[in-house]
């Protein structure tokens, strides 16, 4: 998957992480996209790690690899923020 797809994915799962974990969370939408980003990334090495499949595209397999490590991200930034 090239640089811009995983790009164009982290924006739209960052937005998704953001709705499902609505909230005062850190930073504002611009933080999350980034953080949706890196969600896409972390989501497809997890995936590839335990054999789930693997962030190749928009698939329905890999779209939900992406939102999962977003979510992960976003939990981790707030417990670490908290801190």
């Amino acid at each position: 998957m090239g640089i811009l797809t995983w790009i164009v994915m982290g924006l739209i799962v960052g937005a998704l992480a953001k709705f499902l974990m609505p909230g005062t969370g850190p930073g504002g939408i611009i933080t999350t996209i980034l953080l949706g980003i890196a969600g896409a990334f972390v989501g497809g090495f997890i995936g590839t790690l335990f054999g789930l499949g693997s962030v190749t595209g928009f698939n329905l397999a890999s779209f939900l690899l992406a939102i999962a490590g977003a979510v992960l991200i976003l939990v981790l930034f707030r417990v670490l923020r908290k801190k």
